[in-house]
């Protein structure tokens, strides 16, 4: 049982550094991942990981400087 369990965490950025290596902490804590990046490719390949470790992940491609992507992407956590 992780520290995370029954927990859903929305993460930006998580294509690459700090925010991918975020999406994977969490989802080893047994977090649900709802990821944004702008990078598609970036992006699907951190939903693979996060698979790859048995976790749940969700991605949107994202750019948080538009109002519209960052509240499509809560929208989808939600």
């Amino acid at each position: 049982m992780g520290k995370l369990d029954g927990k859903v965490a929305l993460i930006t950025g998580a294509g690459s550094g700090i925010g991918k290596a975020a999406a994977l902490l969490f989802a080893r804590e047994g977090a649900k991942v709802v990821l944004g990046n702008r990078d598609e490719r970036a992006g699907a390949e951190t939903v693979a990981q996060v698979r790859a470790l048995g976790g749940e992940a969700m991605f949107r491609a994202t750019d948080v400087a538009k109002k519209g992507d960052a509240q499509a992407l809560v929208d989808l956590a939600l």
